[in-house]
């Protein structure tokens, strides 16, 4: 990758130097599109204020720079980068290994940024009171208005309002200058967070008495009665007395309840009214239909409404029993939920409404029913989807309080800050129906510090004056044992109402359950396991090693990655499932996310593999694994994915999840065989399918399998071993002897055309398109990835592009990419009204469009605005590659470097988890390649071979070259050894390619694993 040291100082110094910068990162946005008319035109009481921005990047590589001058009214900015916001910078500039980036943050910078809003305000609004309010900036935002410094808000992730009145000019003539100054000094986050202003901004415009912000609370003491808690505030030089009027709507919009109360307003006070207005024949808000009520409050005084705010609400009830679970509205119902955090893949962390509401659907198709806003407060835009969709919400405030976890994160603020933020945390939500749990931290260091239990019981205090309604717990990584009496962990649970628990064994989540029974427990983070969409190893394996070759560092999808702390998605559901007493679990993680991309820690691999969706929102085989336990509805799943990629004969494992307990598996019209899940009950009396075998997942258990207390042991899928034959592989699930779902793989041919799709768009004006390689009967084919290159005619553009591969250091924000297992997703901005004609190509394939809908509501310089095509990521292969490669420091390039003492191996040590013990097994074989720039004439290939305790000489080498028509065995090979040394001599060939495959003698075992310190080809 070319090296990109971002912009210097003198390039921020002044115009001229600002418009280097910006032509060099994006042309398309530029000085020709000033703002001409800086008119803003108010929509009501709140008017966005996402559009018509200017931005700089000071700094990429730090938070230093010449900027003084930036919040001066009369700086030109006219040479900055047109953009609308939300926005985000660092998802707009290529991922590098350099510049104080490292792969928690995906390898992408953050630095110094400053945004500049300049607009001009009507006479009208003389004696009216006016803020702006921000939903977010990432992070430590300075806002200053016309020069003058409003304040700092640090916390990216909570909003905040400053006070304008008295401070605009409201001729209609002289211009207002809204500035905003961004940092992001790294690393400042475990994962990757973005910079700038990433959330919404508005203007509030209100009379001096006015509805105050945040100042309504709707709550609703049981399902019949609805109570409105109004607070007002009296902005004015005199006292009044103010009629608070509430009038509520049902879901129909008919009105169903009105309410009244006067207060008295003395000037400059904030007082409360509180209505209470009782409800027939409500319409619960549930997770299978989550029914919204309306609520519109009006201020009136001397009769006439001089302010009016809506609000919508649900009618529910929820309990948590600490050994009946979680209820809503009386019936008991799992937590069924997800970790996210807060991106968006190729949209980096922009809030996007059509994003957040595409995400949450996926996660509702997996059956999903509850959220953990891990570790922040969401954007309010994310509450809105979740209520609107039966999604609950676990709300959490701080990933870290005094302690901190990485060098520039919120411990620097939380003593000054953090009573702030979490009461700003309760305000922006308390009305949802969506939440039933607040969350004072994530496995914060301080719980098992001596001043833990004072910090805990400061913010259970702060949330709990706020909102006494809801339980207050935390999720911790530090209650794996029962902590010992009077320990930090002891007193801060006792303060708590419940406990989420990070990676607990079955065994000690009873423990807990068991030392403190007024306590109601759940699984705040669950499994953990990673996988690769298509990506499929050791099936026989619960544990299996990782690829560590460049290109090809994946995880299996067959449920048995996993890192020291983590479990398979199967003991997380069977743990949870058994125990009635446990809330639910909280899966980590429904999505793979940026940042984070254990087990490997390199570049360019910049993505988490712990999602059961991928980072472009296709499903990867976990998804169907929870969708088997989490839905009703008949649903069969054949894993592995790929029905292509196989050699004729060889046994392929098979795996089958579903909802239905008869399963037969069919190829090519012939029976492979029925098979049953067996029909089982939990203790209390719950049925639940499983086959009945051991599943050797505890080694904890005396029989090494995870037991359920009605003493059973199983799996929760099917298992066929399957000689491979192309053609087609069925499952038909049946019930009552009639089929009631299936689920087909077939084996594809070439590469022929490509294939659009588009998912059905929400509100707002990103629409998500799959692109999809096919053979020339349509069949999407697994191993094609030629670059994909998307163009758009009409009102919109390409806003990002993403394949959910991990490794893949590229930019998100361009109009091409790779094919991932072959596929792809494209994110269409729609900027205006019309129709949007999209079109992706690829080398030698027939191209394909599609036409999508245009929108009144889009944004001209939103996500994609500033995209340039380049080469950004996409490096030359290696000139040593290998099938695998078991560990970090024996990669393939190893073989090349002269040094003997170093070399590739296929060797690997997975360590132990908590329910496993290590392993290390011998491989059946493997391959090692060496390519070149251009053609060669070779006839001998060479390799030393290192011989140990683990390492043994291969069994059989084989030799093919690459031809036309493709690799192809050397013809005349003759294998002689010298010592260690094996030497294969075969026709002479002229050839770019060639490669070695070897088995092992031993395969299965802790020996007969193969190491290569030097490999020659003449």
């Amino acid at each position: 990758m070319p090296n990109d040291p971002g912009p210097s100082r003198r390039q921020v110094l002044g115009g001229v130097g600002v418009a280097a910068l910006t032509t060099a990162l994006a042309p398309v946005a530029q000085a020709a599109e000033a703002l001409s008319r800086p008119g803003l035109t108010l929509t009501g009481r709140a008017t966005d204020l996402g559009t018509g921005w200017r931005f700089v990047l000071v700094n990429a590589d730090d938070v230093t720079g010449p900027e003084d001058h930036f919040a001066d009214p009369a700086f030109d900015d006219s040479a900055w980068q047109a953009v609308d916001v939300p926005h985000d910078w660092s998802i707009e500039l290529p991922p590098v290994d350099h510049g104080g980036t490292s792969s928690a943050s995906g390898f992408f910078r953050g630095g110094l940024g400053w945004y500049r809003k300049t607009f001009t305000l009507p006479p009208a609004l003389a004696g009216r009171r006016v803020s702006v309010e921000f939903d977010g900036v990432y992070s430590d935002a300075h806002v200053r208005l016309n020069g003058e410094l409003l304040g700092r808000h640090p916390y990216a992730y909570t909003g905040w309002s400053f006070d304008l009145t008295g401070r605009l000019h409201t001729d209609g003539r002289t211009p207002n200058v809204l500035a905003v100054r961004a940092t992001n000094r790294l690393p400042s986050s475990r994962w990757y967070s973005g910079s700038g202003i990433y959330r919404n901004v508005r203007l509030v415009v209100t009379d001096p008495v006015h509805v105050a912000r945040h100042g309504t609370f709707v709550t609703t003491p049981d399902v019949s009665t609805v109570q409105v808690t109004t607070d007002v505030a009296n902005d004015s030089a005199g006292a009044v007395a103010a009629e608070v009027r509430t009038t509520v709507t049902d879901p129909a919009g008919h009105v169903v309840a009105r309410g009244s109360a006067t207060i008295p307003l003395p000037a400059g006070q904030t007082h409360r009214a509180v209505t209470e207005l009782p409800v027939r024949d409500p319409q619960l808000w549930s997770t299978e239909r989550p029914s919204l009520y309306h609520l519109r409050t009006d201020v009136v005084v001397a009769g006439r409404v001089l302010d009016t705010t809506t609000t919508d609400f649900g009618i529910r009830s929820f309990a948590f029993h600490p050994d009946h679970g979680f209820s809503l509205n009386g019936v008991p119902t799992k937590l069924r939920g997800v970790n996210l955090h807060a991106s968006q893949g190729a949209l980096g962390a922009v809030i996007d409404p059509a994003a957040l509401e595409r995400q949450m659907r996926l996660m509702r198709a997996m059956g999903v029913n509850a959220l953990r806003t891990a570790h922040n407060p969401p954007a309010p835009g994310l509450v809105t989807v979740c209520e609107r969709l039966g999604i609950l919400l676990m709300v959490e405030a701080f990933d870290c309080w005094r302690t901190g976890k990485v060098a520039y994160d919120y411990h620097l603020d939380f003593d000054e800050w953090s009573a702030r933020d979490i009461a700003e945390m309760v305000h922006a939500a308390k009305n949802s129906p969506a939440v039933v749990l607040w969350s004072i931290g994530n496995e914060v260091p301080d719980a098992s510090m001596a001043g833990g239990p004072e910090i805990a019981a400061g913010l259970i205090a702060a949330v709990r004056a706020i909102d006494p309604t809801r339980p207050v717990v935390m999720g911790s990584d530090r209650y794996r044992s029962v902590p010992a009496p009077g320990s930090p962990q002891d007193l801060i649970l006792r303060q708590l109402d419940g406990l989420g628990v990070n990676y607990n064994t079955a065994q000690s989540i009873d423990g807990l359950h068991t030392t403190y029974p007024d306590k109601f427990f759940f699984e705040s983070e669950s499994s953990s396991e990673t996988s690769a969409r298509g990506a499929y190893q050791d099936p026989d394996l619960l544990n299996t090693g990782e690829n560590h070759t460049p290109g090809k560092r994946s995880t299996s999808s067959y449920d048995n990655n996993l890192a020291s702390w983590t479990f398979s998605g199967e003991y997380s559901l069977k743990k949870d499932r058994d125990r009635k007493f446990c809330q639910g679990q909280f899966l980590w993680a429904g999505q793979d996310y940026l940042g984070e991309p254990t087990p490997y820690d390199v570049f360019p691999v910049k993505t988490s593999f712990f999602g059961a969706v991928d980072s472009a929102g296709l499903p990867k085989d976990a998804f169907h694994l929870f969708r088997s336990q989490w839905t009703t509805g008949p649903m069969v799943h054949l894993l592995p994915m790929d029905w292509t990629n196989h050699r004729p004969g060889e046994p392929v494992t098979v795996w089958v999840y579903s909802t239905v307990d008869t399963v037969e598996l069919v190829l090519n019209g012939k029976s492979l065989g029925v098979k049953k899940f067996d029909h089982k009950a939990t203790v209390d009396g719950r049925p639940y399918l499983e086959t009945s075998e051991p599943s050797g997942d505890d080694k904890h258990d005396p029989s090494g399998s995870y037991t359920s207390p009605n003493g059973s042991t199983g799996k929760l899928h099917l298992t066929w071993t399957v000689p491979f034959a192309p053609g087609t592989l069925t499952a038909i699930a049946t019930a009552g002897g009639q089929e009631v779902a299936r689920d087909q793989l077939v084996t594809a041919g070439p590469p022929h055309a490509l294939t659009l799709t588009a998912e059905p768009r929400g509100e707002g004006a990103m629409s998500f398109v799959t692109a999809s390689v096919v053979d020339a009967r349509g069949t999407v084919v697994p191993g094609a990835e030629p670059v994909l290159r998307f163009a758009v005619r009409g009102p919109g553009r390409v806003a990002g592009v993403d394949n959910g591969r991990q490794e893949l250091a590229q930019s998100y924000q361009r109009p091409s990419i790779p094919a991932f297992h072959g596929q792809a997703v494209a994110v269409i901005a729609a900027t205006g009204r019309g129709t949007v004609t999209v079109t992706a190509s690829a080398p030698g394939l027939k191209t394909a469009k599609i036409a999508l809908p245009g929108t009144s509501s889009g944004q001209r310089n939103g996500p994609g605005a500033r995209a340039r095509e380049s080469a950004d990521g996409l490096a030359a292969g290696p000139s040593a590659d290998a099938s695998y490669a078991g560990a970090p420091d024996t990669l393939p390039t190893a073989m090349l470097d002269g040094d003997p003492a170093t070399g590739w191996s296929n060797h690997y040590l997975k360590q132990a988890t908590a329910t496993l013990n290590a392993v290390s097994r011998s491989r059946a074989g493997d391959w090692v390649s060496l390519t070149w720039p251009a053609p060669r004439r070779i006839g001998t290939v060479t390799a030393r071979f290192v011989v140990s305790d683990v390492l043994a000489r291969p069994a059989t080498i084989e030799v093919a070259c690459r031809t036309s028509r493709g690799l192809e065995p050397v013809r005349d090979p003759r294998l002689t050894w010298a010592g260690d040394q094996a030497t294969v001599t075969f026709a002479a060939v002229v050839t770019g390619e060639v490669r070695l495959t070897m088995t092992s003698h031993t395969p299965g075992t802790a020996q007969g694993f193969l190491r290569i310190s030097a490999l020659e080809a003449s």
